[in-house]
């Protein structure tokens, strides 16, 4: 792979970062790697699963990393959009309304169990991922460079809680489920906790600069792509518009074209850090059901076959041609 030395330094630093984090993050390998390449494709995350899964510990061990500021809103049914972005506060001195930035103003944020906010604040911070930039009365406030959310759902809670509607889930580059670790890994999860309770916390073994961030996001866009491969991706989504089989009596919607883009993106994510110049399709297969996961809506005759979207992204993938 013919790099650049910024190039090759940011290579090594992600590498280094998702070694780091699956260290710290025990069990948890699945989410850091998704985590790593939502960071780099400049998308964001939506993660799901029950409590105490780590999935707050996974992206403060992230936030160590970066050079940038983290910030954990807790979304709760009182929570008002004006608690996401800021407000206007009055100057007595003058006499004048200065705007006060909200907690989205920073590099990094947990949006924690967001489906427990209503619509309005779910919106308010939706809209913050979509352009980028807050809105308030005239004034239009940007957002940092560097601006990824993890956005967090509890599943078991269904009381008091607000599902994110489809719209808005798509503007999640993926849809992580997170399950319990293995016995391996809940054995090696209590060593590490007793460790940090005995020992002073371990030093970070590196940083990583937005200028390293920004170089890998261009690199993605330089990764060669066969025209075969494109035509692969097209072909899996439009099989989600058009389905065929089995298919066609189980989805009611398919995906949009943020759907086309994010599966790019996350097939270059997977080549790069494999430190390859070239997609696979394999790197396509790999990511496409939490790329593919939120974007499909099935029919009342799926749902009530107990069919899910893991079997129906299955399906297509079956039924779409490997160049």
């Amino acid at each position: 792979m013919n790099q650049t030395a910024d190039e090759l330094d940011s290579l090594n630093a992600m590498i280094k970062a998702k070694a780091w984090l699956q260290q710290r993050v025990i069990g948890q390998e699945k989410l850091i790697d998704r985590l790593i390449i939502s960071l780099i494709t400049g998308g964001h995350l939506l993660v799901e699963g029950a409590p105490g899964l780590a999935k707050t510990r996974a992206i403060k061990e992230l936030s160590t990393l970066i050079q940038g500021d983290f910030h954990r809103i807790q979304f709760t049914p009182d929570l008002l959009p004006s608690d996401v972005t800021g407000t206007e506060v009055y100057r007595p001195e003058d006499g004048t309304f200065v705007f006060q930035k909200g907690p989205i103003f920073h590099n990094l944020v947990l949006a924690d169990e967001i489906n427990r906010a209503p619509a309005k604040v779910q919106s308010a911070l939706l809209e913050a991922m979509g352009e980028n930039q807050v809105s308030f009365g005239r004034k239009t406030f940007e957002l940092p460079n560097l601006f990824f959310v993890m956005a967090t759902q509890n599943p078991i809670e269904q009381e008091g809680t607000y599902p994110l509607p489809e719209a808005q889930l798509d503007r999640f580059i993926m849809q992580v489920l997170v399950d319990y670790p293995d016995h391996q890994n809940e054995s090696n999860i209590l060593k590490l906790v007793r460790e940090e309770n005995i020992s002073t916390p371990s030093s970070v073994p590196l940083t990583i600069s937005q200028d390293q961030l920004l170089h890998a996001r261009r690199q993605l866009l330089s990764l060669h792509m066969e025209e075969s491969i494109e035509k692969y991706i097209v072909g899996l989504i439009m099989a989600t518009r058009e389905p065929s089989g089995p298919a066609s009596e189980w989805i009611e919607y398919g995906s949009s074209p943020r759907g086309t883009i994010s599966l790019d993106q996350c097939a270059r994510s997977i080549a790069w850090l494999s430190d390859r110049d070239f997609v696979t399709p394999e790197d396509v297969q790999n990511i496409i059901h939490d790329v593919m996961r939120h974007r499909l809506i099935l029919t009342f005759e799926a749902e009530s076959q107990g069919i899910t979207v893991s079997q129906v992204i299955d399906e297509i993938v079956r039924t779409v041609p490997v160049p």
